[in-house]
């Protein structure tokens, strides 16, 4: 009988993770539901009813199916934690609105509601900290050098460098690089070409291999991809996309069993995503109206018309989603002159009214466009719109500019709360709004544009010094 390899042994421990984790989550779960009891003031002796038993055993049964299905012991050595406790959060919210169906439908009126929810509670507690602590625990073994994989990476470039530089770079990922193969010999960290690969890892223990070449598709590679599908050794391509794209948020689709790789994952583009997203922001708005702007719009239309001569709304035509030209609303913060839809206001701009600075400060300036996102031309929250004249001259600077145009335009975004507000004094920062207006397309949620704007209304009560 032949002998096992080490790497043979180091991925089967997985499933004995996976099931001490379901069979730790279960112990957590039970004795949640017991304790859950005390936190409601409840007799632990009505324990024992048929109904309290019954919604024990489902819930033991659901959240074993909810594990299974959303690969709750799945723990990617470079997923981050943060990741990883929102997928926790995740499955407990599940339990908790299947219980509550379960009892509610079901018609179990003994079960207290209270009750439920104490125990959802506490379980999730019990369960966030418990991951928290296991994680912590992996990584410190890893440090000490327990529970790693061996790592060769076949195509020693940039890319090949960059892959090493990731898995090496925290010692808690559990990885260690042995080296590259490459038909280049003269490039350190080189332990042979690529037809050497097979006779390397068959004399030494590999767990994984990390493909940076960018053609696949040549002899030696698929004999080494046949060898190592035959071999338990997991092998990993690294396609070419860093001349396309800086997103980490590629995404992979299947039309039938052709792969299709879209540059960015864009939440957005899913429909429920825009409908909450959309009356979101007439929901908040209608209750702006209804709260603070009937009595404050009388009080800025009479202060702008006092400060200088002109109409007292500003519009300009500016970029919207998919490049769209729209016209967006301003309270007007500048006496009027004829370089508005070409000069952006600078520090110490003659053109600015006294009115218009205070304004400009707050950005009261700006609440105009919530007529805008009533008209549908703009959200609460997104990339901001720029006047058609930067709109061309940046996108002929700066590759991926009008992927901000992916979204509606906002009247705050990722990029203001970051500190990119105000004049655009170079290419350089303007590179830096795009990378943060794109990360936004990309990261999309319903609680990051709550925190966007809870971040934005904290700004305005404090000095921005790009703000003028």
């Amino acid at each position: 009988m032949a002998k096992k390899k080490r790497s043979d042994y180091i991925y089967g421990y997985s499933r004995y993770i996976k099931l001490i984790g379901l069979v730790i989550d279960l112990v957590l779960l039970n004795l949640a539901y017991v304790f859950s009891y005390f936190i409601s003031n409840e007799r632990l002796s009505e324990f024992h009813s048929q109904d309290a038993k019954t919604v024990l055993l489902f819930s033991n049964i659901t959240w074993c199916f909810l594990a299974s299905y959303f690969h709750a012991y799945r723990f990617v050595r470079l997923e981050p934690m943060e990741k990883m406790l929102g997928r926790t959060f995740k499955l407990v919210f599940y339990l908790m609105a299947l219980m509550f169906i379960f009892i509610v439908g079901l018609k179990y009126n003994e079960v207290s509601r209270t009750r439920l929810l104490a125990f959802c509670s506490l379980f999730f507690l019990v369960i966030f900290f418990g991951r928290i602590g296991f994680i912590s625990l992996l990584k410190k073994l890893r440090r000490k050098g327990y529970n790693f994989r061996n790592v060769i990476i076949i195509g020693a470039d940039k890319t090949g460098f960059e892959i090493r530089e990731t898995l090496s770079g925290d010692l808690s990922y559990g990885y260690r690089v042995l080296g590259f193969f490459d038909n280049e010999l003269n490039v350190p960290g080189v332990l042979g070409k690529i037809n050497e690969v097979i006779k390397y890892i068959a004399d030494k223990p590999v767990h994984e291999i990390y493909m940076a070449v960018q053609n696949y598709d040549t002899p030696e590679i698929r004999e080494l991809t046949n060898y190592c599908e035959h071999h338990f050794i997991r092998i990993r391509f690294v396609p070419y996309f860093r001349n396309f794209t800086k997103s980490r948020k590629l995404e992979v689709s299947f039309y039938g069993n052709i792969p299709v790789v879209s540059l960015r994952k864009e939440p957005l583009e899913y429909a429920p995503n825009r409908i909450l997203k959309y009356f979101f922001d007439v929901m908040f708005t209608a209750i702006l109206i209804m709260l603070v702007f009937w009595w404050l719009f009388p009080i800025l239309i009479v202060a702008v018309k006092l400060s200088s001569k002109g109409s007292v709304f500003f519009k300009q035509q500016r970029s919207g989603k998919n490049n769209r030209t729209f016209w967006c609303y301003k309270f007007r913060t500048m006496r009027v002159n004829e370089l508005s839809d070409e000069l952006q206001a600078t520090k110490e701009d003659l053109r600015i009214t006294a009115v218009g600075k205070f304004m400009r400060k707050t950005s009261l300036d700006e609440l105009p466009q919530f007529i805008n996102v009533l008209k549908g031309d703009m959200a609460i929250v997104g990339p901001r719109p720029h006047m058609l004249k930067h709109t061309k001259e940046y996108s002929d600077l700066i590759n991926n500019y009008l992927v901000r145009h992916f979204a509606k335009a906002g009247i705050t975004g990722w990029a203001q709360v970051n500190g990119f507000r105000g004049e655009t004094k170079n290419v350089e920062e303007m590179e830096k709004r795009v990378e943060f207006d794109i990360w936004y397309i990309e990261n999309w949620s319903f609680l990051l544009d709550l925190k966007i704007i809870l971040k934005t209304i904290t700004l305005v009560f404090f000095k921005n010094k790009n703000v003028y």
